[in-house]
């Protein structure tokens, strides 16, 4: 175990994960390249790659670091300073990984494939995307609210050393 641990830096666990990782991904190539059309499915990768690394994820660092600075910028005084961003940013990336998977649906770009496929209409997609994207932000608004009235009532309650008469004990 000390072995594994000197000369690998991790634990046997770790180095165990690691290789069967390494197996999946090599089990995966061997999939891609078997499959006829492997030169689409590393040309839609790479597109992914280029799209995300280039376009994506500026923009959404970009808006990450304005709703912060304008969060910042804006909060009121007679609230306790209650961490917010994350119940912008989850609701956020559920609803944007979820357009991802679903767009052509959502967005009406797969009508006729989808309803010859399955004799489905791909109308209902944009409404449930909208409800479940709205069930994120308002539960996440619920959380956040249950969480700054926590605080709220932690700051009212006094601290047990101070005495009624404003003396500390």
């Amino acid at each position: 175990m000390r072995y594994i641990r000197r000369y690998y830096g991790a634990g046997p666990l770790h180095l165990l994960s690691l290789l069967a990782c390494l197996a999946f991904a090599g089990y995966v190539v061997t999939l891609v390249h078997q499959a006829r059309e492997w030169q689409l499915i590393l040309l839609w990768f790479g597109g992914a790659i280029i799209g995300h690394d280039i376009v994506a994820f500026p923009l959404y660092a970009l808006a990450d670091r304005s709703a912060g600075l304008l969060g910042a910028l804006r909060h009121p005084d007679s609230l306790p300073p209650v961490p917010w961003i994350n119940h912008i940013r989850v609701p956020a990336v559920i609803s944007g990984l979820l357009l991802a998977i679903s767009f052509p649906l959502v967005l009406d770009l797969a009508g006729p494939s989808y309803h010859g496929a399955t004799g489905l209409s791909v109308a209902p997609f944009a409404g449930r995307y909208l409800l479940i994207v709205a069930v994120l932000f308002g539960t996440s608004a619920v959380l956040y609210a249950l969480r700054v009235r926590s605080a709220v009532r932690r700051q009212a309650i006094p601290s047990p050393s101070s005495r009624p008469d404003g003396t500390d004990t």
